[in-house]
């Protein structure tokens, strides 16, 4: 490496899905800190929050239609405020998508809650390009889909785009980048392009931070949450599990560790399941910066507690295309359950479910036995000691069906409720439920047909973002 290189950057994650924990950000950023005052000159550290899953998009869609300044990540204010204030403080920049469908309403947010808290107003950028929900891209999506567009009412449609557009916001000087759409690796691939000065044609390193963003994108995952499993793999601490933090050198190569006084650990172990999480081929990881390779990566323990390095990621040129997730209505998802408890549980149950598939002819029915704790045990989940063991079981019965009429999905609920007084015996604790479905499709774009961009927003008179 080059010893007029920049200094590692440091790059911590505070969230791995909408709806994760909002407390996370706060022993992240107190790391982060710490870190900024023991390391050496020109160190910089980024807080990134990854909040977007497949569904996440269309479902923000929907929240904008019913409001023009709805749209983004509903646990924005949750999330941020605790920490926005010391974050500009100290020079920690901020990357996320948390803009979903809406990032200039979440920019406009962000400065709001800058101006609650007696911060200097941030330089905040939007990205975008990502979104190709509106009737100007009909036409392209229907060169691609084909007939397979024909009736579809479209949600919401966006392209997987890449770091690109982050690192140019970042080097305009942004403190904080909302994103909506773009690849989750790519939140920590932007701030390394910027920071480095890396080319977006230098593959091995732009390889070696995709995947120190792939451990990065999931929080809590690769720090021993989801690969929690008591008495096969321990985590210390789980209920106050720690969010990741990578150190990123000027080659790409990462250190991976966690926020400092939380629980969760991270090992070995943890970090490889997470290097292999959702990756369909270690040797063609395709991303929209590059195409990764994990095939002779090296992980490696060093000494402490918490500290994981990651070697030997490649990286080759990046795909032609973008990948494009369109969202579209797709009838009603009807759910009913019922419980039954005590001698013949499960033959009751069976009965019922007979029941409603000779009530419910025409609709197709799924159908789960459920054998849990839900009635017999109380509310710690211990069985009632007065309780004779006498192999009594305990059964929750659960029927589903979709239907694109949302007259016939709402007879399965009506029939579920029925079941009270009209049989079998004993049931109990009614619960039923009427989604509107999206179901997906997915096709590529050739990256040229979708323009990407930034924009720094500037304050107008009166304060507000434009």
């Amino acid at each position: 490496m080059n010893a007029n290189a920049p200094p590692p950057l440091l790059i911590g994650c505070a969230a791995g899905f909408s709806g994760d924990r909002t407390d996370a950000a706060g022993p992240v950023v107190d790391t982060l800190i710490a870190r900024l005052a023991s390391g050496p000159a020109g160190q910089r550290a980024f807080l990134i929050f990854e909040t977007l899953a497949e569904r996440t998009l269309a479902l923000a869609q929907l929240r904008r239609r019913d409001n023009p300044e709805a749209g983004y990540e509903p646990l924005l204010d949750a999330m941020l405020r605790p920490v926005l204030a010391r974050c500009l403080a100290h020079g920690i920049r901020i990357v996320s998508n948390f803009g979903a469908a809406n990032p200039r309403a979440a920019a406009r947010h962000i400065a709001r809650m800058a101006r609650e808290l007696g911060a200097d107003a941030p330089r905040i950028a939007v990205v975008e390009g990502d979104d190709l929900s509106g009737p100007a891209h009909r036409a392209l999506l229907h060169e691609t889909l084909g007939a397979q567009m024909e009736g579809l009412r479209i949600v919401s449609a966006n392209a997987y785009i890449g770091a690109e557009p982050i690192a140019a916001a970042l080097d305009a000087g942004a403190q904080i980048v909302v994103c909506g759409r773009v690849a989750d690796p790519s939140l920590a691939v932007g701030p390394a392009m910027s920071h480095f000065g890396w080319r977006a044609d230098d593959w091995h390193r732009l390889g070696r931070a995709t995947m120190a963003g792939h451990l990065l994108e999931c929080g809590a995952q690769v720090c021993g949450g989801y690969f929690a499993d008591p008495g096969y793999k321990d985590v210390p601490g789980l209920d106050a599990v720690g969010f990741p933090i990578a150190e990123i050198d000027a080659d790409g190569h990462c250190t991976i560790g966690k926020a400092d006084g939380t629980g969760g650990l991270v090992s070995e172990a943890t970090v490889k399941e997470q290097l292999l999480y959702e990756v369909h081929d270690p040797s063609a990881y395709l991303t929209p910066d590059v195409v990764a390779d994990i095939a002779e990566a090296e992980v490696r323990a060093l000494p402490g507690r918490d500290r994981v390095e990651l070697s030997g990621v490649r990286g080759h040129a990046r795909p032609s295309h973008y990948k494009v997730n369109v969202c579209h209505e797709g009838g009603w998802l009807a759910e009913g359950e019922i419980s039954y408890a005590g001698p013949r549980a499960e033959a009751r149950a069976r009965l019922a479910a007979e029941v409603l598939r000779q009530r419910l002819d025409g609709l197709a029915l799924r159908v789960d036995l459920i054998g849990a704790l839900s009635i017999l045990g109380d509310d710690a989940g211990r069985m009632l000691a007065d309780t004779p063991d006498a192999g009594l079981r305990d059964v929750r019965l659960r029927v589903a069906t979709t239907h694109a009429e949302r007259a016939e999905a709402e007879r399965l609920a009506r029939e579920v409720m029925a079941l009270y007084t009209c049989g079998p015996a004993g049931g109990g604790g009614v619960r039923t439920a009427l989604t509107p479905r999206l179901n997906t499709l997915s096709c590529l774009l050739p990256r040229e047909a979708v323009p990407v961009r930034f924009e720094l927003l500037t304050r107008q008179r009166g304060g507000k973002l434009a």
